[in-house]
Parts: C-alpha cells; structure tokens; sequence
C-alpha cells in the first residue's frame, strides 16, 4: 500500500462529504465531478449541492459508489467523517398526516 493511499483513509474528525467525493474520483480515475456523476448515474447538479452543502450523501448514493469502488459502506462513511454508529429515524416520519 502505497503513502497517498494510506492517508486517505486515515480517520478524519469533521463532517466532509467532499473528501469522499475527491477520493472516488481518485479511485475511479476520473477527471472531474460531470464524469463521476456519469459513473454514479446521476444528475451533475446532485453532486455540486453535496458539494455545496445543499444536499446530503444520500443512502442510494453510498450505494452506487460501493458498487463502483468496491469500498464497504463503513470505508465510504469513514472518507466523508461519519461517525455515527446507529442511525436513528423519527417516529414522525412514519406517522399518517
């Protein structure tokens, strides 16, 4: 394993889906976010809101990039500074309006 590789996965403390999508990108060997939104299956704005903030890593979106990369969803969690250990949905969610 070579240096760069060893350090992308070093543990990160803050919240930066960047970081993941940088490192997809590296992975794939793709030029820019147009060419991984391709690869994703997705509109190129989708990912410039993740990007910016306005959007977050949707479930369906780890998904097709564990597909691409092969990486477990844990790695990609960890590439992008998600910590959390259960994912907790509101009863709200699911209550008839």
């Amino acid at each position: 394993m070579d240096t760069a590789e060893h350090e992308t996965k070093a543990p990160t403390t803050t919240y930066d889906p960047n970081r993941l999508l940088d490192s997809v990108i590296e992975k794939l060997h793709l030029k820019n976010d147009a060419a991984l939104a391709r690869v994703l299956g997705v509109p190129a704005p989708v990912i410039s809101k993740i990007r910016h903030a306005r959007l977050p890593i949707g479930a369906s979106l780890l998904i097709a990039m564990h597909e691409e990369t092969g990486w477990s969803i844990r790695e990609l969690r960890d590439r992008m500074g998600d910590r959390r250990q259960k994912f907790r949905i509101s009863p709200v969610q699911f209550k008839p309006k």
